[in-house]
């Protein structure tokens, strides 16, 4: 992903929830990540996603922080915030509570947008806390991927 967005000029932000700023320590682990990483916002409360991001506190009440909606939002929120080329998002339950009968530990829901083509992904994985964590990075990183490459 880094080397794709340095090629083309374009730079990216992040809008996390469950992970608690993961995405943002591991691409900015590499060295140059201030080339193309803007920032992210980390929105764990229903009211920072809605203030920071401008997710609709509809979309929360009908169909709540863990759901592709407000993963679209906080994405789309991100891309306007940063005023970046691309955002990707994550909001999901990392565990080991928080879980509803409807939404088990290890529901992930994914974004990527660049303003244009959006790709969403629902995800279901398993392990403890930190492993779903990183989980859900990684399946950010393919969404953004799928943007970049058309």
């Amino acid at each position: 992903m880094s080397l794709i967005l340095k090629q083309r000029g374009m730079r990216i932000a992040f809008a996390e929830s469950c992970t608690g700023g993961l995405a943002s320590e591991m691409v900015t682990s590499v060295p140059g990540a201030s080339e193309y990483f803007l920032g992210s916002a980390v929105t764990y409360s229903n009211e920072a996603k809605e203030r920071i991001l401008g997710v609709s506190h509809s979309i929360i009440e009908e169909h709540g922080a863990v759901s592709e909606e407000c993963a679209k939002e906080m994405a789309a929120g991100a891309l306007k915030a940063y005023d970046s080329d691309i955002a990707g998002s994550i909001t999901g339950i990392a565990g080991p509570g928080g879980a509803t009968f409807d939404k088990p530990v290890g529901l992930v829901y994914t974004c990527a947008t660049d303003g244009v083509v959006t790709v969403t992904s629902v995800n279901r994985f398993y392990g403890d806390r930190d492993e779903v964590r990183r989980q859900s990075v990684d399946a950010m990183i393919r969404d953004i991927m799928k943007v970049l490459e058309g």
